[in-house]
């Protein structure tokens, strides 16, 4: 295929296997792990977790990333869409609350013809860069129930320095629209698990409070109370972050403060995390 499937429209030629696009994946999915996932916010790990796919590579760059060996090492198995589709049956029989579905922008053609050979009957979460093509999420209208995208750039300066990624807030704003108008806004069961809706999460950066502070001013302009708001604090260096020293170290509580204090001013509603959360004991094994 020729793909243009993420805002970069590479227009670069991908087989099943192998591609020369800017994600250097093929158009069979590659996945790094299948498990219940118990790191995400109240309302979508629960008591039971989160169903989780890990889906290696990505559009994006991150210095800081987190997940480096699968997002730039590509680490993970090919799979087809029926195998995909085996793996969310799995995962529901399992329990858990909902299938998770992390950083599947470049795979969506698949993901969508798995749900054609096996529709979950509980929540699917899309769970992505924020970097998304409004036109690529119109294929999975009807098909995601909540959406969790990042927000991690309120200048678009900083989004090239760090992830490669121009054009990011215009983008990720476009994004979240689209998302809002397919799911609305959110709504919960009655043990208080999100059925319907958008969380939009923040990770904050060290040296960076001001590029916070810039993403809930956005957020708060053109989203207010449709959606909720997580701000995350889990940062700890990873990937290249020890090549830019600003980013060589954790949040320190003054600076995770500063950015809660603007979220409780702008009225919207949300979740923090603790401080302790920035451990790399949290980063799943990728043991598929």
């Amino acid at each position: 295929m020729i793909c243009n499937l993420c805002p970069r429209k590479c227009n670069a030629q991908r087989t099943e296997h192998a591609g020369n696009g800017f994600c250097q994946m093929g158009t069979l999915p590659v996945v790094a792990r299948v498990a219940p996932h118990f790191g995400e916010e109240p309302c979508i790990s629960g008591k039971n977790g989160s169903g989780a796919v890990f889906f290696s590579g990505c559009t994006m760059r991150c210095v800081y990333c987190q997940n480096y060996e699968i997002s730039a090492e590509n680490k993970g198995i090919t799979v087809t869409p029926a195998q995909l589709a085996e793996c969310y049956k799995m995962l529901e029989k399992s329990g858990v609350h909902n299938i998770n579905l992390i950083t599947a922008d470049h795979f969506v053609p698949a993901v969508v013809e798995s749900f054609k050979i096996y529709k979950p009957n509980i929540p699917i979460v899309y769970n992505c860069s924020g970097y998304t093509s409004p036109k690529t999420l119109s294929m999975l209208d009807g098909l995601i129930d909540i959406y969790l995208p990042d927000f991690k750039y309120s200048y678009n300066e900083l989004a090239v320095k760090l992830s490669s990624a121009p054009n990011y807030v215009e983008t990720a704003t476009a994004a979240i629209k689209e998302m809002l108008f397919q799911v609305g806004k959110p709504q919960f069961d009655k043990d208080d698990m999100m059925t319907k809706g958008v969380i939009v999460r923040n990770l904050i950066l060290p040296s960076h409070t001001k590029n916070s502070i810039g993403v809930i001013n956005i957020l708060k302009e053109h989203f207010d109370k449709d959606i909720l708001v997580s701000l995350m604090c889990q940062y700890v260096p990873a990937g290249k972050a020890e090549d830019y020293p600003r980013l060589n170290r954790k949040l320190t509580e003054r600076e995770y403060d500063k950015v809660k204090r603007e979220l409780f001013l702008s009225g919207m509603d949300g979740f923090t995390q603790d401080l302790s959360s920035a451990d790399t004991k949290y980063i799943p094994s990728w043991d598929l």
